[in-house]
């Protein structure tokens, strides 16, 4: 969420609400967001976000488009696929057409879509965002960390694991079905991520950054039981821990901290200097496990929603 919430006349505006968007409105959002992101030092929407833009309607997800003088300047999309948490929502206003207003009528019309129950992440934290926040009446829920930590001479030791287990690269197509079992499984308990589907893990494989080799399985036998999904963002000279999961009755081994490991020293090896990861700020044991691995935190991004 970037934007600002000072209302000034003269600027006619319209918001446009679509289930799916044309190739023409896609190449128009990603440019408005690729503006804004080089103002702003960071996506206002995230990578879930911006795989939704393309493939057509997908069930929950809605596209709001503003603009003011027959020009796109603002844009908002609400997914609505959790049973249980409101909708979430991310917005963001061309750095350009700030100051207007465009952004207290894009929250608007999120909290009247949703029905007055909202989340919004607002990345980054930027203070226009948090006053935003503040005007729609939303507060702080929840605080996820970007952590960063040197690649540089990363001279760890080869990791030990848990007796019985082996580790090997992802297979598209054949660990497909099992490793979606595994995420949602390790991430019942999160939103995003124990929610993927198959849709969205073949988003992903189509991304140009895909790369199996990068992606490890840990097996107990033929059983999946961990994974550790490593990225590289190869305009930044980041590698990213993706995403680490432990199945539940795998948990508690140190099966996690190994498989991180593997995932560091491979990034390693490809000459990256630096390495990232998201984080939930209340998951004391997660943050403690990549403090001591050498990380500490770059940015926050930050959720807010609606009382309830």
């Amino acid at each position: 969420m970037t934007s600002d919430d000072t209302v000034r006349p003269g600027h006619p505006r319209s918001i446009e609400t679509l289930a799916a968007l044309s190739p023409e409105q896609t190449e128009a959002v990603l440019g408005l967001l690729d503006e804004a992101a080089r103002t702003d030092g960071q996506q206002a929407v995230s990578e879930q976000g911006r795989l939704q833009l393309r493939g057509g309607e997908r069930a929950g997800v809605s596209h709001l488009l503003l603009t003011a003088d027959g020009e796109l300047v603002g844009y908002a999309q609400l997914e609505d696929t959790d049973e249980v948490e409101p909708p979430a929502a991310e917005l963001v206003v061309h750095p350009g057409h700030r100051g207007h207003g465009h952004g207290r009528a894009l929250g608007s019309a999120l909290l009247a879509a949703s029905g007055k129950r909202l989340r919004v992440w607002a990345h980054g934290g930027h203070s226009a965002a948090r006053h935003l926040a503040q005007v729609l009446g939303l507060t702080l829920f929840r605080e996820l960390r970007q952590m960063r930590r040197p690649l540089t001479g990363f001279d760890a030791p080869e990791p030990v694991l848990p007796e019985g287990v082996t580790v090997r690269a992802f297979v598209p197509g054949r660990d497909d079905a099992a490793w979606l079992a595994v995420n949602a499984a390790a991430f019942a308990h999160h939103p995003e991520q124990g929610s993927l589907t198959q849709r969205d893990l073949d988003d992903r494989k189509a991304e140009p950054w895909f790369d199996p080799a990068g992606f490890f399985l840990a097996f107990r036998g033929d059983e999946l039981v961990g994974f550790h999904w490593t990225k590289v963002h190869a305009e930044e000279g980041l590698g990213e821990v993706y995403v680490v999961g432990v199945a539940p009755d795998a948990q508690g081994g140190g099966l996690g901290k190994s498989l991180t490991t593997i995932g560091l020293r491979h990034l390693a090896g490809q000459g990256l200097p630096t390495a990232m990861l998201y984080v939930d700020a209340d998951n004391k044991a997660a943050v403690s496990v990549y403090e001591r691995l050498g990380f500490s935190t770059h940015e926050v991004d930050l959720m807010y929603r609606t009382e309830t």
